[in-house]
């Protein structure tokens, strides 16, 4: 009986732990792109690439999913290898960025938006989330896909 209730108890555990992320509906309207059209020359000027830079730690236990809002406004759920493409007016924004582990890991983010800013990358860490304005295409950009909106 307590190997039972042990049992029950870890797997009840392990559906908790990995409950997927809920999408958020975007509030956004995303530039529409192919990949093969996006080129990083054409990007500033408040249009901006976000991705999501998740590693294959947090792919293979699927909380590389990230609810994401600017000002909170929502912007929307990227998942790992997916990216966006949105205008935002120049300026101080703030970011607040969601994924779930085994609780909800949020973080919150002020970005300056400049002429400049072109590419943020945003990634789930095991104790919260990091964003990073790089401004340069991930080296596996051609595995990216366009996030639609959910």
């Amino acid at each position: 009986m307590k190997k039972i209730k042990l049992v029950i108890g870890f797997t009840l555990f392990l559906a908790m732990a990995s409950c997927a992320l809920q999408p958020i509906a975007s509030e956004y309207t995303f530039i529409k792109t192919d990949l093969a059209k996006v080129e990083l020359d054409k990007l500033g000027d408040g249009n901006i690439l976000i991705y999501n830079g998740a590693t294959l730690m947090h792919k293979l236990d699927n909380t590389a999913r990230l609810n994401i809002w600017i000002d909170n406004k929502a912007l929307g759920q990227i998942r790992p290898t997916e990216y966006v493409i949105i205008n935002v007016k120049k300026g101080q924004h703030h970011f607040k960025v969601v994924h779930v582990d085994v609780v909800n890991m949020k973080s919150e983010h002020d970005v300056n938006i400049d002429t400049d800013t072109k590419v943020i990358k945003i990634k789930p860490t095991v104790t919260s989330n990091k964003l990073e304005v790089t401004n340069e295409f991930p080296s596996n950009f051609e595995k990216l896909k366009y996030a639609q909106k959910r």
